[in-house]
């Protein structure tokens, strides 16, 4: 049996049953890694490793980079791995000591560095995260432009002597009614303290977006212009700037980064008068919040542990599903396509009018069949699309199931092998709209109720 079959039959096992309890050590002993002496690691050692992170399979992998680390602590591949991992799971203390430590260890790499710059970016330490990218060209730098487009040094630095997203309110929490929950829910904000204009919400993208004319119309400035990746893997220009505030409810957010795309050509679609931005997951990233479809309202409280146990001591079912994240906004979690071996989803809300959209590859290994003849012209972020719809007749994110979910097809899913780890697709409006889905990255949890 080959290495790969041995690995992917442990972690289906795994993952399908919590007693089956298959040790990395019989999955090592199997493929015969020890053919030398146990206090050294072998490199068939690091490669499982390198194949359970490809798998998604992250604490086993860092349990084998573990090992390697402890017995060969200057070995800077499974030393960047921790890091990577560290910082998939949020856990940013680990993520600085290992990506600090890989740097030591080889000063001109890269990667390191970027990541190291995420961390920062993540604790709104926006200072540090600019000198962590010290003799990084970012502007052409491959992991920049494909994961970390919001770390622009110009952009970061405009921030010194200020607090990234300061937060102004009374209260534990804020409520805002949607003012349309499809095709994706619409709320209204005020940005610079001026008049209120209209959101819609999108955990697909990452920082608050507005539209490029009324970026313009507002006078935000400007640092960058990055390319970025779009449903069907189209490209398109983005800028990056900042807006002095964004009011939400009865808070204000002062300091807040941007994104600058052309959103008001989406606005007939959404059938409002103007769409003037996105409210995107990083901004959720610094609360509690809680997109309630059923009731039509977005929640956001304070980001703290009290809040968080006062939830969950609130009234319903809820299930909670682990994430990890991605990039600078990709929540992924395990879910299930029809038969198919448990697999990671992205957690995008913005898709809109479908529950799903998986990878070609997955399409095909699931036998599902696309619906050409229903074949239809739609709108995405980086122009037009073909857009062919599907059905998957068994879709899972966690332990929640539904079934006969609406997916669609627009082309290449350019985000399945980008992170290093295999992603099949994502869950969109469809599928969440039956729940409250509420985000804590404090834990690393998504609960759907």
């Amino acid at each position: 049996m080959s290495l790969r079959l041995v690995i992917k039959k442990e972690i289906t096992l795994m993952l399908m049953n919590k007693h089956i309890t298959w040790t990395l050590a019989v999955v090592i002993a199997s493929c015969n890694f020890l053919g030398q002496a146990a206090s050294q690691p072998s490199q068939s050692e690091i490669d499982a490793a390198d194949r359970l992170f490809q798998a998604g399979t992250f604490a086993e992998a860092a349990k084998l980079y573990s090992r390697v680390v402890a017995e060969k602590p200057n070995d800077y591949s499974a030393t960047l791995q921790l890091g990577r991992i560290a910082l998939l799971s949020n856990r940013l203390d680990d993520a600085q000591k290992w990506l600090e430590k890989a740097i030591s260890l080889q000063p001109k790499e890269t990667d390191a560095k970027v990541m190291l710059a995420e961390a920062f970016y993540r604790r709104d330490d926006f200072q540090k995260a600019a000198a962590a990218l010290n003799g990084v060209d970012v502007s052409g730098n491959k992991l920049v432009i494909e994961q970390y487009p919001t770390l622009n040094v110009a952009m970061l630095e405009s921030f010194k002597g200020q607090t990234p997203y300061e937060l102004e309110g009374k209260g534990t929490s804020t409520h805002v009614k949607f003012l349309k929950t499809d095709p994706l829910p619409v709320l209204n904000v005020r940005v610079n303290g001026g008049k209120e204009v209209t959101f819609f919400i999108d955990t697909g993208g990452s920082e608050v977006t507005l539209d490029t004319d009324f970026a313009k119309e507002l006078g935000a400035p400007q640092f960058a212009a990055v390319q970025g990746t779009f449903s069907g893997g189209q490209h398109t220009e983005v800028h990056l700037g900042r807006i002095e505030s964004l009011t939400i409810g009865d808070w204000t957010v002062k300091n807040v980064p941007t994104a600058m795309l052309p959103l008001r050509q989406l606005s007939e679609g959404f059938g409002v008068k103007q769409i003037d931005g996105i409210i995107g997951t990083t901004l959720f990233y610094h609360f509690l919040a809680t997109m309630d479809y059923p009731r039509g309202e977005l929640v956001l409280r304070r980001k703290d542990a009290k809040n968080l146990e006062e939830f969950k001591k609130s009234p319903g079912k809820r299930v909670a599903v682990p994430i990890w994240m991605a990039s600078d906004h990709f929540m992924v979690g395990w879910g299930r396509v029809e038969t198919l071996p448990p697999t990671l989803l992205f957690v995008d809300s913005g898709l809109m009018g479908a529950g799903v959209k998986l990878a070609e590859s997955v399409i095909k290994e699931a036998g599902i069949k696309l619906e050409e003849d229903k074949a239809e012209e739609g709108a995405g972020g980086g122009g037009k699309l073909k857009i062919v719809p599907y059905t998957v007749h068994h879709l899972s994110f966690g332990e929640i199931k539904e079934e006969n979910v609406p997916g669609l097809y627009d082309g290449p899913f350019p985000w399945e092998n980008m992170f290093g780890f295999h992603l099949s697709g994502m869950i969109g409006h469809d599928f969440l709209k039956p729940y409250a889905v509420t985000f804590d990255f404090q834990n690393m949890q998504i609960f759907l109720q």
